[in-house]
């Protein structure tokens, strides 16, 4: 009841004018945050490791405005699944699509970090290509309904749940589906490496490398900024790496970590600092994040 809930309420909202959407979106983000413990306890433990030269106080004020942000990426989601694609493309503006178009038919992987708006990235994309992509599955039926609905209503788009693992992916990749990657969270041990993010170890799954690898496929980094007010999102498309992978998965992780830091320092608030992308420690490492925080 409560996710279908959720669903009408993006609905409805999606129809009011962006500067109005955002500022009720960043109202939503800041009562998360006074309400959400676990989530907002997560996000300080992320940026006392990852920001130490900030101040107490100016932790405090950057995980604010990280939830005020998650509130309107939760809220703006409504545009996304239902607006026209004329105003998807209004709102979404995308510089650097060449990188894409000049690879078109070839394997690519569009390598997007966990940004709160790398969904509007994926449907702004989604209005140009045939992308493929994998996704976690949600734990509400009707919310993975409405959610698989809104990210393939435009072209063919392809989605893949995690839990098919990557070999479906890896088939529409070859086939020459940009596949929309997002490889920066922690997955646990398996097929990863401790490599820095920060300075702090992360486990970091090699997956990008092994991808491009095995596809035979270029890299193009993709990152999405959601802008102020009512500005809407602006979509940048890197050139595709030169190099990557070089044969040394290690190396291609800890180059992910690095563009990723550049990015996050870019806009500090917008990253996913409410993951726990410490979770999994090195032998003997005790623990970063406090028994019973948010598990994702």
């Amino acid at each position: 009841m409560i996710a279908r809930l959720g669903i009408a309420a993006m609905w409805l909202v999606h129809w009011l004018p962006l500067a109005l959407l955002a500022r009720i979106g960043a109202l939503l983000g800041s009562l998360l945050h006074l309400f959400a413990r676990e989530r907002r306890e997560v996000c300080h433990a992320n940026l006392a490791r990852c920001m130490p030269g900030l101040s107490a106080a100016e932790r405090e004020r950057l995980a604010k405005q990280h939830f005020r942000a998650v509130g309107r990426a939760i809220l703006e989601r409504g545009l996304l699944w239902w607006a026209p694609r004329q105003r998807v493309i209004e709102i979404i503006r995308v510089t650097g699509v060449e990188n894409i178009e000049r690879l078109r038919g070839r394997p690519v992987i569009l390598f997007a970090p966990h940004f709160l708006a790398l969904d509007a990235g994926f449907t702004r994309l989604s209005c140009e290509f045939d992308l493929a992509a994998i996704y976690a599955r949600q734990k509400s039926e009707p919310m993975n309904a409405v959610l698989l609905k809104g990210r393939t209503r435009f072209g063919r788009q392809q989605m893949f749940s995690r839990q098919e693992g990557v070999r479906a992916a890896l088939l529409a990749l070859r086939q020459g589906a940009p596949l929309y990657y997002l490889p920066d969270q922690d997955y646990g041990l398996r097929d990863a490496v401790f490599t820095p993010f920060f300075g702090v170890l992360a486990a970091t799954i090699t997956g990008l490398s092994r991808l491009a690898r095995l596809a035979k496929a270029r890299v193009v980094p993709c990152v999405t900024r959601m802008l102020p007010g009512g500005q809407g999102y602006e979509l940048r498309c890197y050139p595709p790496w030169e190099d990557f992978p070089s044969g040394d998965d290690a190396a291609d992780a800890r180059r992910m970590n690095a563009f990723i830091e550049e990015r996050v320092l870019e806009m500090p608030a917008q990253y996913n600092w409410a993951h726990k992308r410490f979770k999994t420690r090195p032998p003997g490492e005790a623990p970063f994040y406090a028994a019973g925080a948010a598990e994702r």
